[in-house]
């Protein structure tokens, strides 16, 4: 089979297989098709684009064709179940590729969704104001960033967030590709619950996991998701009581729950 695994927004590859690729790797064994692209403008991708490019259904259109070539140099029937795991950005795009049907997928994992019906929510109006501040000043200009109201309003909730958005100004050519920060979070993961609901409909198991004092990935937001689909729900530890307790967490739950069903 062939397990496809998304990052989030100013990561790249190794975040996804970093977070995911133990528990594929435990549940399906070796044999298992890995594929972990870089999304346009992250990572190895050159491409950066006009603002419609970064459109999440074009993002998941990018991701499923890379999916299916990889499939076909690895010699894998196209009709061969696929598993979508995704985190944040990822979750998003995953998401859509399940709801278009874009691949046969059979399972579905979604962590820390950070994109609802809304566009721009508030949740991810820090990442804009990073790309102007990366466009006009560059990663210098990540002081300024720092003396900001929503940069404050997620660091005193979340010190590990607020570290997160600071890393944005460390990425690899953060200012060349700050237009993914301004544009990504203008989209919208689905419609509304209705539309989520489609995917239990369809036969598609899912599972989310979210994390309290998150104010990127509200824990809300997570509970709607799960709500919506018909999902399994999984309740992360903080990432403030330490990120490698919460990995470690994620990662046994995302076993047990394909062990489950595999």
């Amino acid at each position: 089979m062939t397990t496809l695994l998304l990052h989030g927004l100013g990561a790249d590859r190794r975040q996804s297989l970093e977070l995911f690729a133990p528990a594929v790797r435990a549940v399906f064994g070796e044999d298992e098709l890995m594929v972990s692209p870089d999304v346009r403008a992250h990572g190895a991708s050159t491409a950066i684009g006009d603002p419609a490019d970064f459109a999440l259904d074009r993002l998941a259109d990018e991701v499923v064709l890379e999916t299916l070539e990889a499939a076909d140099a690895a010699g894998r029937p196209r009709g061969e179940p696929v598993t979508v795991m995704g985190l944040s950005m990822g979750a998003a795009i995953a998401l859509r590729i399940a709801l278009r049907g874009l691949l046969p997928i059979e399972r579905a994992v979604f962590v820390r969704p950070a994109f609802g019906d809304r566009s721009l929510p508030p949740n991810l109006r820090p990442f804009p104001v990073i790309g102007e501040f990366l466009r006009t000043g560059g990663p210098a200009a990540v002081d300024r960033f720092r003396e900001t109201s929503v940069f404050h309003a997620v660091d005193a909730v979340s010190p590990s967030g607020g570290l997160g958005l600071l890393s944005q100004f460390a990425a690899p050519a953060a200012a060349a590709r700050a237009i993914r920060l301004v544009e990504i979070p203008r989209n919208r993961a689905f419609d509304d619950d209705a539309e989520l609901a489609g995917l239990a409909a369809r036969g598609i198991r899912s599972l989310v996991i979210a994390a309290p004092r998150d104010p990127v990935h509200p824990l809300e937001l997570g509970e709607r998701w799960a709500g919506g689909l018909g999902a399994a729900f999984g309740l992360a530890p903080a990432r403030d009581d330490g990120p490698a307790a919460q990995q470690t967490w994620m990662r046994e739950r995302i076993a047990d729950w394909l062990g489950s069903g595999a």
